[in-house]
């Protein structure tokens, strides 16, 4: 018969498992926000130096397409990028932008739900975001706007940035092919699939719905996109009616692609 242990051993075997630390399993998520402050330390202790920082915008996109369009794109696709880099976490979506002027309103403030912030106070904001970013131990701090009015904005704040840190290793970086690819590249795309430049357009038209279609179909009023062309008053600069998710996700898999070798390119270290 085989030897029975004291009970005495048996309990101190039994305190010994008790007492042995419960270690949490890695957070599943690239976005910091659903994350620990100690488990971002930690994301970043391992070797996730790179924070990117995806930016919106609160603007009407005509009757067919929710407000928050930029918004959810940048998102969705920020996580994908930071997946694809595999160094890279995200930060929250920079939803509040410059989009117009409030007296005499202007752009898209004309229509309602639209909000806009001064450029000065938008830069002010990035520029302190960054500077947090840094101070945590973030190396690269990678700017990616969904939309068009504040582009040069984030590049000057990345520069200036940078060039202020330029005795460290820690730098800033506004990745202008994130926002080209979708606007350039893909209506060029379309183009030569034989789509008018009158469905393209620059708003809402048939690249930006299609873009939606294929990351945020639910932010698509598809009935109302289809019913008629958009008036000239209506925000609308293009035709999306025969946009679709399949056109939107060739630009998806591009913008990935080309993002995230141009974020490769602007990180690396000589």
């Amino acid at each position: 018969m085989p030897t029975l242990l004291p009970l005495t051993l048996l309990y101190a075997c039994a305190a010994i498992v008790v007492a042995l630390p419960v270690f949490a399993a890695a957070p599943s998520t690239v976005f910091i926000e659903q994350m620990t402050s100690p488990e971002v330390a930690a994301a970043i202790r391992a070797g996730k130096t790179t924070i990117i920082v995806p930016i919106g915008g609160t603007e009407q996109n005509g009757p067919h397409m929710a407000l928050g369009k930029h918004n959810r794109r940048a998102a969705v696709l920020a996580e994908k990028i930071a997946l694809r880099l595999g160094n890279a976490l995200v930060a929250p979506v920079m939803a509040y932008v410059p989009e117009g002027l409030l007296v005499p309103p202007s752009g898209h403030m004309r229509f309602p739900g639209t909000i806009t912030v001064p450029a000065v106070a938008y830069r002010q904001i990035l520029d302190s975001a960054a500077r947090s970013f840094k101070l945590h131990g973030f190396q690269d701090i990678v700017f990616l706007g969904d939309s068009g009015d504040y582009q040069g904005d984030n590049r000057t704040v990345a520069l200036a940035l940078s060039r202020e840190w330029a005795a460290t290793s820690v730098r800033a970086h506004a990745i202008r092919e994130y926002y080209d690819v979708p606007t350039v590249w893909f209506a060029q795309q379309l183009a030569s699939r034989g789509f008018a430049e009158a469905e393209i357009g620059r708003h809402a038209g048939l690249p930006d719905t299609s873009l939606t279609l294929a990351l945020a179909p639910d932010l698509v009023r598809t009935d109302v996109m289809r019913d008629s062309a958009p008036p000239p008053t209506s925000g609308v600069t293009g035709d999306p009616r025969r946009a679709t998710a399949e056109l939107g996700q060739i630009a998806v898999d591009a913008i990935v692609a080309q993002t995230v070798a141009a974020i490769q390119k602007a990180t690396r270290r000589p």
